[in-house]
């Protein structure tokens, strides 16, 4: 059995070629089955242990021959900054640069040569990540308005927003945008907290339903918490949540779960759990829930 080469230290992490050699290892010793080259000009020591995050991992590496004017950009900078994305574009690595500078032309890249503008780069994860705001604007040509409106909500949601609607809105406004970041736009609500929520709402909207509020804390007779709820129609006492889970896997979690729904129910709220199974068929199951309870408690179409 061949034995296996003790690691590289200098290879710990990703260089470029040329930054190896200046760093005194040897051509043949890059050349062997010790070192693998993700990327063309790239060497990295070849590890056996699979990483949790494969795709930063390549980004990482990638990085290590990136020039200081390119930037992760497009769907790669929104994927690096957490935001939710398309399953389909979650392979694809976007690379830009602004003229007169060139972008990378090299296999496993998609490379974008962008406009003449003022750089508004971040650092995330140690890499050179484009705007939150301008990799929004990037990808309207070529995702869905739902999925631009779920982005743009986690873009101005959380305790720390990345941007505002406003700031969305001046890019559009400056740089021009497709009819589906203008649907987006428009789309965009403060207060959502998953991709699935905003999913849900813009279905029940799109059937005709009143627009709830969004994660809306609710509180007892005495003051005390209740429950935080998804969507809520204040006016009618209905609670829309939506739960992912296709089975009780945690016991414990199901009992505290189910205590909770009662103690909504308490409080005089009628709680519509949507389920995987209701968003199928465009929605029209959870569509059919929501209005049935809506008009239950005196809503009228």
């Amino acid at each position: 059995m061949p034995r296996r080469r003790s690691p590289i230290v200098e290879l710990a992490d990703p260089l470029s070629f040329h930054d190896a050699v200046a760093n005194g290892i040897g051509r043949r010793r890059l050349a062997s089955p010790a070192v693998e080259h993700p990327f063309w000009g790239v060497v990295r020591e070849r590890s056996e242990e699979s990483s949790d995050d494969s795709f930063l991992d390549s980004c990482r590496a990638f990085a290590a021959r990136m020039p200081d004017h390119q930037f992760f950009s497009h769907g790669t900078a929104l994927r690096l900054i957490g935001a939710p994305t398309p399953s389909g574009a979650s392979g694809e690595m976007h690379v830009a640069a602004h003229r007169p500078s060139r972008e990378p032309r090299t296999r496993g890249v998609v490379g974008h040569r962008l406009q003449v503008r003022d750089s508004a780069t971040l650092w995330v994860h140690g890499l050179r990540v484009e705007h939150p705001v301008r990799a929004w604007r990037q990808v309207g040509g070529r995702w869905s308005a739902l999925a631009l409106t779920q982005i743009g909500d986690f873009l101005i949601g959380g305790r720390r927003p990345l941007a505002t609607v406003e700031e969305l809105r001046h890019e559009l406004h400056v740089m021009g945008g497709t009819p589906a970041l203008r649907a987006a736009l428009v789309q965009l609500r403060v207060g959502s907290e998953s991709p699935r929520e905003t999913e849900l709402r813009l279905i029940l909207t799109g059937a005709g339903l009143p627009e709830p509020e969004l994660n809306v804390s609710i509180y007892g007779g005495y003051g005390e918490f209740v429950a935080r709820l998804d969507l809520f129609y204040r006016r009618y006492r209905v609670a829309v949540e939506y739960d992912g889970r296709q089975h009780a896997i945690d016991e414990r979690q199901y009992r505290r779960d189910s205590d909770r729904w009662d103690a909504i129910r308490d409080e005089g709220i009628l709680h519509v759990r949507i389920l995987n199974h209701h968003m199928r068929d465009g929605g029209r199951p959870a569509v059919s829930r929501v209005r049935k309870a809506l008009i239950a408690r005196g809503w009228q179409p």
